[in-house]
């Protein structure tokens, strides 16, 4: 029978199954003739199906698609939940209460609020530049400025060149050293100028320093040995051009020209020799040097031939006359001869014997006493550096000078010189200085003077920007028959570097001077405020 009348006959009247039996009829052939027959069926009329409800022809309860989690709402839900995303002590939308985060030990507590920072930007740098360019070698990294305020300088050419010059202004209590002291304002005005080669052999090296001390004050002329001129202003200079010529690697051929210009110091009996003094005459010592160094493995000789003249100008007096200087003008030759061996990498010991001659323009002085004279000295010591912290140089030995007149004793003593530099942190400095010398004086039947003067200097950094310096200072000087004077001072100066060219400078110093003599004690303190200005 025909699907068709099946299904009229089982229903009574046509059923709505034929319209299946039909679609199945057309669908068959699509599967192929190696399909198997598949029996095709109506779906059968249930009174849920004619039951109007909300979802379709089936309700909730009996769908096959309804959710599974619940009964109640089956309306879907769109976007997140507001702080379904945060952990138990992260932010919170709904403003509840969340739990603190415990730092783990040792870790810095977190600053609350921290205030916004705009992100730095970092200019790019090209790989040539930064050394990272293909092929390219790496860079060399650059080390570290021990002295970040230092001065820098400028090349010319293949020279290193460094200027300065300070500017001061001050206040000293008594500028001539009287005994009765008159106080006066002044100012100093004090260049600098360094120049150094950089070639690989062969040097030369340039050490100019000057200074000007003017007072606003006039001062009386008074009677005895401490009379000081009415202008008491005073300049200063020593120069120094140095060169080696390095003929082979163990040969050198050593040179040096200098010149040394200043006045007699207020106070020192050798010095003032006139009263009514208009202002202090102005002396010059200029000359040279020549020699050669050899080595010979761990030794090295050096030898020096050293000639140098003295000049001073004609006194001045308050009444317009002058007074000549000549019997104080002379010529000095010396020869100077110095071995050393290089014992350790950081120790030098070495050996030095000086000779040399003066002779006085004129034969007799004013008080017709013959100056001219020979001398020397023999002297032992060592140069050291042990590790870069402590360096310099230490020697001791004795100085003498026989004189042309018989009525002038012989001059001689213990001689010191030292220049010591420790360095006993990375911000603290100390320095040891010790000079020794056999000075021309005029006083009558006085031959000279011993003078040894030892310095100690200590530099403490608080920054790297701010710089105490401590200075104290003991001298003597020795004029034999006529007693001994001793100098004393104590100096403290701070520094306050702005930048590597302006740095402001405060000073505050006191000098005693006693006199061995029966002469008179003075003593002075100085306040001074100052501008260096360096390049």
């Amino acid at each position: 029978m025909p699907l068709g009348q099946r299904a009229r006959g089982s229903q009574g009247r046509t059923a709505p199954g034929w319209r299946v039996a039909r679609l199945c009829a057309v669908l068959s052939p699509l599967f192929g003739a190696s399909a198997l027959p598949v029996p095709c069926f109506a779906q059968a009329l249930t009174s849920s199906m004619f039951t109007p409800s909300v979802g379709g022809f089936a309700p909730r309860e009996d769908s096959p698609l309804r959710s599974v989690g619940g009964q109640d709402d089956m309306r879907p839900t769109y976007g997140i939940p507001p702080a379904s995303g945060a952990a138990g002590s992260g932010y919170d939308s709904l403003n509840r209460k969340r739990k603190v985060a415990k730092p783990y030990p040792g870790t810095p507590h977190p600053t609350p609020n921290p205030p916004l920072q705009a992100p730095r930007v970092t200019a790019p740098v090209s790989p040539s530049f930064a050394g990272t360019a293909e092929g390219a070698p790496p860079r060399r990294r650059l080390k570290i400025d021990d002295d970040p305020f230092g001065q820098v300088g400028n090349r010319a050419g293949s020279f290193l060149v460094k200027s300065a010059v300070e500017v001061w202004g001050g206040y000293d209590s008594n500028p001539s050293r009287l005994s009765e002291p008159r106080s006066s304002a002044f100012y100093r005005i004090a260049p600098e100028l360094q120049a150094t080669s950089l070639w690989s052999r062969h040097a030369v090296d340039l050490d100019l320093r000057g200074s000007f001390t003017g007072y606003g004050t006039e001062f009386p002329t008074t009677s005895g040995a401490s009379s000081v001129p009415v202008d008491i202003d005073r300049p200063d200079f020593n120069g120094r051009l140095s060169g080696r010529l390095d003929v082979t690697r163990d040969t050198r051929v050593v040179s040096a020209v200098r010149l040394r210009l200043g006045t007699d110091n207020p106070g020192a009996r050798d010095n003032i020799i006139q009263y009514g003094l208009s202002k202090y005459p102005i002396y010059a010592t200029y000359g040279g040097t020549a020699g050669f160094e050899q080595d010979f493995n761990r030794l090295q000789l050096q030898v020096n031939g050293n000639i140098d003249r003295t000049v001073y100008q004609n006194s001045k007096l308050i009444d317009g006359t002058s007074w000549s200087n000549d019997d104080r003008n002379f010529n000095q030759y010396g020869v100077q001869a110095r071995a050393s061996y290089d014992l350790t990498p950081g120790v030098k010991p070495f050996v030095e014997v000086v000779t040399d001659k003066r002779v006085h323009d004129t034969r007799l002085d004013r008080y017709d006493y013959e100056r001219d004279s020979t001398g020397g000295y023999l002297k032992g010591g060592t140069s050291f550096e042990f590790s870069r912290l402590l360096t310099g140089e230490i020697a001791a030995g004795y100085g003498w000078r026989d004189y042309q007149d018989p009525r002038l004793k012989r001059m001689d003593g213990l001689l010191t010189s030292a220049s010591l530099i420790w360095r006993a942190t990375g911000l603290t400095t100390v320095r040891l200085d010790a000079v020794s010398s056999i000075n021309e004086t005029t006083l009558p039947g006085v031959s000279g003077s011993l003078s040894r003067d030892y310095t100690a200097q200590v530099d403490h950094a608080f920054r790297r920007w701010l710089i105490g310096t401590a200075r104290f200072g003991y001298g003597t000087s020795d004029y034999q028959t006529a007693g001994q004077d001793k100098r004393y001072f104590a100096e403290g100066t701070l520094t306050y570097k702005l930048s590597r060219t302006f740095a402001i400078k405060g000073s505050l110093r006191h000098d005693w001077l006693e006199s061995g003599s029966g002469g008179v004690n003075t003593a002075a303190t100085v306040v001074m405020l100052g501008v260096r200005v360096q390049r």
